[in-house]
């Protein structure tokens, strides 16, 4: 549990990065053309919930939005058509999986493309998180942000910290980080989201000058802790790493809660939508049922039954049964068998 903090700490002149250059080749083919980022959860997207935090701090005055040369046309796009005003596009000349700087190889060339040199902080597009980054900041400035801070959830699992940055404390102090630990002893995890002082957004081209690894920002953690203080903001509530088709279903019945939202120019007959279901706009269902599950605009299901499913735009299904489904767009399957997976 985060120690008391007051209402809010002063830090002035802080920059931000948004972490959204991947390309999220585990829930292809949904974003093969698009930006994970964009996707709907609840009224807003993932990176937008993100973005809003952030316009709302005055601490931070400007918002990089770090992306790759394939989607940085959509990104232009959905900025345009947004009311934020603090986030700037930093376009990495990359155009596929195979080209990737790495999450701090990226960052370090951010970092010097955009000539920062103030505070920073560091943020996944992909995190939905329970909590409103300001309060993070705090608890990076009420340490006279001396100290890098990093922001840790209890996952409840072993199995899963695996994937993650390991954390170990003594009371908000970091005493071991470990990055994807074969065999953790705690379920305490970095969640990418991560405030740097001055003095360490210089450290970074120090530590890849070293061979440090320019992969997962958790490497970067790992060596900081080892020559500094670094401290970690907990909290309880919820966390989501958007990366596959189930933790992207899970984010979105954790913000639906239970409820379904049906867009005003969806069409629905004589269809039962249960807990959990986005139907976007243009949608027409006829004779179905579905559950937990997103079904993108302009899609088609008539005399189906849909289950913890991925519906991508303008696809046709016609009397099937899915369970599992990721299904991409522009796709037609009509009298087909019963499906589970994609």
């Amino acid at each position: 549990m985060k120690k008391d903090l007051p209402d809010r700490v002063d830090l002035v002149g802080m920059k931000a990065v948004v972490l959204a250059g991947g390309y999220a080749t585990r829930l292809w083919p949904i974003t093969k053309d698009r930006p994970k980022m964009f996707l709907p959860v609840g009224d807003s997207t993932v990176i937008d919930r993100i973005f809003a935090d952030l316009e709302s701090d005055d601490r931070i005055d400007t918002v990089y939005v770090s992306t790759n040369e394939r989607f940085a046309d959509e990104f232009r796009s959905h900025l345009a058509e947004r009311s934020f005003e603090k986030p700037q596009l930093s376009v990495e000349d990359t155009t596929d999986e195979n080209e990737k700087f790495g999450v701090m190889g990226a960052l370090a060339q951010l970092v010097d493309r955009e000539s920062i040199t103030d505070d920073l902080v560091v943020i996944a597009g992909d995190n939905l998180i329970s909590f409103d980054v300001s309060a993070f900041v705090d608890f990076f400035a009420a340490d006279d942000a001396d100290n890098p801070a990093i922001a840790a959830y209890d996952v409840g699992s072993y199995e899963r910290a695996q994937s993650y940055g390991l954390v170990e404390l003594h009371g908000d102090e970091v005493i071991n980080f470990q990055e994807k630990p074969d065999d953790p002893n705690s379920t305490l995890v970095s969640i990418a989201c991560y405030a740097y002082p001055e003095s360490v957004v210089e450290d970074i081209d120090t530590y890849l000058a070293a061979d440090g690894n320019p992969d997962e920002p958790g490497w970067f953690v790992e060596w900081l802790q080892d020559r500094q203080s670094v401290r970690a903001f907990t909290f309880e509530g919820a966390w989501f790493d958007i990366g596959t088709p189930e933790s992207y279903l899970d984010a979105v019945a954790w913000t639906l809660d239970g409820d379904s939202i049906v867009a005003d120019d969806a069409t629905v007959s004589n269809t039962t939508i249960g807990e959990n279901v986005h139907v976007l706009p243009g949608a027409e269902l006829t004779n179905s049922t579905v559950s937990n599950s997103v079904i993108f605009p302009d899609a088609t299901l008539r005399d189906c039954d849909v289950r913890n499913s991925i519906i991508d735009e303008d696809t046709v299904l016609d009397s099937i049964d899915f369970s599992g489904a990721l299904i991409g767009a522009h796709t037609t399957i009509e009298n087909g068998h019963d499906a589970d997976g994609r």
